[in-house]
């Protein structure tokens, strides 16, 4: 009678057994991979933001279309999960720890800008989780940290390729103003310029900081009217660069080159100016007329141009192409890793060597992407135009 009892417990024990390993194997069946992304949906970067979501929301489409990523034999579908950081670096940090503690994220993105980059790739270095940045400044990839990455190239490879074009557009340019936003990107543009205008042998007349927030740059306006620059060179985010140019009007500074970087990569920026945008210059990390090619969801630069105006009305720029790009990395890595293991897929994107609709991406030593020809840009008739690397150019420079 024992005996039975004990046949009949082993046989129940094997069929929960089997239960248990039918239901781990449906369990590890509708596994996903997850990646957390903190954004700035609202607050002075909500623009930013919202490009970084639609060209995640793009690919994430397309991606689990195929069955999402190969992870060795398996295919798993991919879940972005996805928080409002509201343009608040503190809040940023924050959420990107919930993201890893709490939502078990297995890879990160970063907010956009090189100050909440930074903030956020402490985190993510902290645990021990891979990053994808769109951020170029070198002062954020010079930390050590070992997890960052990112899809643009260096800021040092703008300013060069601006001073190139510039001074061969007017051979007797002698002296910039320098106007930069205290900011972790803006403020670096702003050093980069000063350094490589004097090295060109520019005179500085001018060359002052203004700080987060500020409404009234009349006196900053004032003082390089006065110094009557050839070059008039600032800084900013969207917001603060629109305010300066109406500003710049309104007090009658006029320049034969003026500058904003990065302004006129922006269609709000030209939206909003009008004829008042007619000829500002800029640089940017990419243009939709570099008609790449590449191995990845897109496959080239005019799928990706033809996909982000049919779902926003509008043409891509930067920000778009570079955020979409990082999630490309990211599942190229993941797939050559053939596993999640996170310091697997570190080192899968340490030997990135790909091309995509973005263009070439190659890491460097400090996780930024390896520098190439950077599109130079003009504002006209209302619309950026690309002056250089000459392979891609649209439109000779043209001086106020």
């Amino acid at each position: 009678m024992q005996q039975q009892k004990s046949r009949r417990l082993l046989r129940s024990a094997a069929l929960a057994l089997g239960l248990f390993a039918g239901l781990a194997g449906a369990a590890q069946a509708a596994d996903a991979i997850r990646i957390g992304s903190p954004l700035a949906l609202t607050g002075a970067l909500a623009s930013e933001g919202a490009k970084q979501k639609l060209a995640y929301d793009l690919w994430l489409k397309r991606i689990n279309a195929v069955g999402g990523i190969q992870v060795g034999d398996r295919k798993l579908p991919v879940e972005l999960v996805t928080y409002d950081y509201q343009t608040d670096g503190k809040r940023a940090g924050q959420l990107a720890e919930k993201l890893i503690t709490d939502d078990k994220v297995d890879f990160l993105t970063a907010p956009f800008g090189s100050g909440h980059t930074k903030i956020t790739a402490a985190v993510a270095e902290r645990y021990g989780v891979p990053i994808v940045a769109v951020a170029s400044s070198e002062p954020v990839h010079d930390q050590g940290f070992r997890f960052l990455f990112g899809t643009l190239a260096p800021s040092s490879g703008l300013i060069d390729g601006m001073l190139d074009v510039f001074r061969k557009a007017k051979p007797d340019v002698k002296k910039i103003a320098i106007l930069g936003r205290d900011d972790v990107f803006p403020k670096i543009m702003a050093s980069l310029m000063a350094k490589g205008a004097e090295k060109a042998g520019l005179s500085v007349v001018y060359n002052e900081l203004y700080p987060v927030g500020t409404m009234d740059h009349a006196t900053a306006i004032t003082s390089m009217k006065s110094a009557a620059p050839d070059w008039i060179y600032v800084t900013g985010y969207t917001a603060d660069l629109v305010l300066v140019a109406k500003q710049m009007s309104d007090l009658g500074l006029k320049a034969p080159i003026v500058t904003m970087i990065t302004g006129p990569a922006y269609k709000e920026f030209v939206d909003t100016l009008g004829p008042l945008a007619e000829n500002i210059t800029s640089a940017s990390w990419w243009h939709y007329s570099a008609a790449y090619e590449g191995d990845d969801v897109f496959g080239t630069t005019k799928a990706f141009y033809d996909e982000v105006l049919a779902a926003s009305g509008q043409e891509p720029d930067y920000v778009h192409a570079s955020s979409a790009a990082a999630l490309i990395t990211l599942q190229k890595a993941i797939e050559k890793a053939g596993t999640l293991d996170r310091e697997a897929v570190r080192k899968a994107l340490t030997e990135l060597d790909i091309k995509t609709f973005y263009g070439p991406i190659k890491f460097r030593a400090d996780g930024l992407n390896d520098n190439r020809d950077l599109p130079i840009i003009q504002i006209q008739g209302g619309k950026p135009v690309v002056l250089a690397p000459a392979a891609i150019a649209s439109a000779e420079m043209k001086l106020n």
